[in-house]
């Protein structure tokens, strides 16, 4: 007689599969939870003057002593603060250099942005993958509506720039810039990118465009920077626009909130704008041929789901693909971090 598929659930055969996997991915929300909340209590922002016990933080951060020892300690089994033999809680060395509100590296509100609004809109999934469409007030009412409430404005401006430290530091790396003198961002926010690339390389000059809303916010963080003789802002809506011309066009994290044929307008609108010998950027959270080795693009595709009205994540062929029939050779992929892939294409 043919074993019985149930012999799965038999006490030999479980006892050689473990369900950790599965738990661990269950409850990863609890350490994703007190991260965000870390980062929204200005924990890591407080450590940064100087260690402090228990009682002392819980009282500067504004928290209940009943859950404060628990939740700082967890923070420190999640390798996020150190505890030393008198009780002191210190920041780790990458909390220290990235979630402290005052340095130039925080990379913290990009956090923001994941606990409030994408913390709770991700609570709607189900809902979401049911009916094809997402709670955000993104999703619902565009760039339009976003921009309309003055926080939540600010707060996706700095999210953007917390997102895109780090490929720009990477970009400023790993690129011929030498060869080129300028360089333009589309979809700029602050102008994280521009700034990291020209500090990096003093030749370069250029600057980004956006919706004009954003102007004074470009302006602002360009002259924190020192950097308002070299980098400029470009007022336009990319839809609708020409895109300003530059040597180098990057569009970092903006193909991904549209449908296919933005994505392919787009990048078109890029290749016009590009001269003979210059480059186009693409960089986001792109999906493998395979779609099985990044979860990280799988997932961030969802979210696209969740936080806009038509965008999703896009595979490296399928950049690949849209850039070459715009005009673009010699295109090669390049890992910039854990999340994000660039793809580089001459013209």
């Amino acid at each position: 007689m043919p074993q019985s598929s149930s012999a799965v659930g038999t006490p030999a055969a479980s006892e050689s599969i473990s369900p950790d996997h599965i738990f661990e991915i269950g409850f990863a929300f609890w350490k994703s939870k007190a991260l965000l909340s870390a980062v929204e209590l200005g924990v890591f922002t407080t450590l940064s003057e100087r260690p402090l016990g228990g009682e002392a933080l819980t009282e500067r951060i504004g928290i209940n002593r009943r859950g404060g020892r628990d939740f700082l300690d967890a923070l420190v089994a999640l390798n996020l603060l150190d505890r030393d033999g008198a009780g002191r809680y210190t920041n780790r060395p990458d909390c220290e250099l990235y979630l402290d509100a005052r340095k130039p590296t925080y990379i913290g509100g990009q956090l923001e942005r994941l606990n409030e609004p994408l913390y709770e809109c991700w609570g709607h999934l189900t809902e979401a993958l049911r009916t094809g469409h997402g709670p955000s007030a993104l999703a619902n009412g565009g760039y339009a509506a976003l921009y309309a409430d003055d926080a939540a404005f600010k707060s996706f401006l700095r999210a953007m720039t917390g997102s895109s430290l780090i490929p720009a530091r990477a970009l400023a790396e790993i690129f011929p810039w030498h060869l080129h003198e300028t360089v333009m961002d589309i979809g700029t926010a602050q102008g994280c990118v521009p700034v990291e690339l020209a500090h990096a390389h003093t030749h370069l000059r250029g600057g980004g465009f956006d919706l004009p809303e954003v102007g004074r916010a470009f302006q602002d963080y360009v002259h924190r920077n020192s950097l308002s003789d070299r980098l400029t802002f470009h007022p336009g809506d990319f839809l609708r626009d020409d895109l300003p011309g530059a040597d180098v066009l990057i569009m970092g994290r903006i193909l991904h909130n549209w449908d296919l044929p933005t994505k392919q307008l787009l990048v078109r609108k890029a290749a016009q704008a590009v001269p003979p010998g210059g480059a186009l950027v693409v960089y986001d959270n792109i999906i493998d041929n395979e779609r099985r080795y990044r979860p990280h693009s799988l997932l961030a595709s969802l979210n696209m789901l969740i936080d806009t009205p038509a965008g999703s994540e896009f595979t490296e062929e399928e950049c690949i693909n849209w850039m070459h029939t715009a005009g673009f050779r010699d295109i090669r992929m390049e890992r910039l971090d854990l999340i994000n892939t660039a793809a580089i294409g001459f013209k």
